[in-house]
């Protein structure tokens, strides 16, 4: 017997919305389960039967940005926490990319329910990504995410002479964290203190406990691609939209 599950569970794996959008729209009338109105929170539904939403749900999920931040060092990506501001802040009408080529106006409602996909610690910079998209933040953050993020990392080397080689490929492939092994990751030297990190998984401070564990000292970190969209030339401190038919 296939069991059943709640209807904004279901619509999560559909990909059609995230499951706070989905408790929305069901609490609005919008969602229908085999062409009938499904209105009660919780309603749960066999994978079997047709879900459907009305074009309000569409109209609603296209009105939803998606905004890239260049970080700079100093702000947290989430709330803020002992003094420090959280990179939304820097989301305004004057901190916005002169070279944003994307229509969307900017307006402060904007700015509700923009939650970070991904964080990027206190004293690192770079690309960061805030959405009111719900499918967005699950395709870059959920626990089935493989999405690609690429770091430059400026490094020293704590022990006498060069990083062995054999600790380079440990860096690819061999470490564990927290008792897990981690995923396979790409790292190669970029110049003589400059490492380039792509990794498939987002570990609190993953990077910097990697180096620590073959005796390198970070002193730089920049995150300079999500997926297929890249930091580019956005300056520091500064922002833009996602645009449209860009996708990580």
């Amino acid at each position: 017997m296939t069991e059943p599950l709640r209807l904004s569970k279901r619509m999560s794996e559909l990909g059609l919305c995230s499951r706070r959008e989905a408790d929305e729209w069901i609490a609005r009338g919008w969602v229908r389960v085999d062409g009938k109105v499904v209105s009660e929170l919780g309603t749960k539904i066999l994978p079997t039967q047709r879900v459907t939403v009305e074009r309000q749900a569409a109209a609603e999920q296209s009105k939803r940005v998606t905004i890239l931040i260049n970080k700079p060092m100093g702000y947290v990506s989430g709330q803020a926490e002992d003094g420090y501001k959280p990179a939304v802040a820097l989301v305004k009408a004057e901190s916005r990319w002169k070279e944003d080529t994307s229509p969307t106006q900017f307006h402060p409602t904007q700015l509700r329910s923009l939650v970070p996909a991904g964080r990027l610690d206190i004293d690192s910079v770079g690309l960061l990504v805030l959405t009111q998209d719900g499918r967005i933040a699950k395709h870059l953050i959920g626990e089935n995410s493989s999405v690609e993020k690429e770091y430059l990392v400026r490094v020293q080397y704590i022990k006498p002479g060069k990083l062995p080689e054999a600790d380079l490929q440990r860096l690819n492939h061999g470490l564990m964290l927290d008792g897990k092994k981690l995923l396979p990751a790409q790292v190669k030297w970029q110049n003589e203190d400059q490492l380039s990190f792509i990794l498939r998984e987002g570990k609190k401070r993953q990077i910097r406990r990697m180096c620590d564990i073959v005796g390198l000292k970070v002193v730089g970190l920049k995150r300079v691609r999500i997926g297929r969209v890249k930091l580019g030339d956005l300056p520091v401190g500064e922002w833009r939209y996602l645009a449209e038919g860009e996708q990580f």
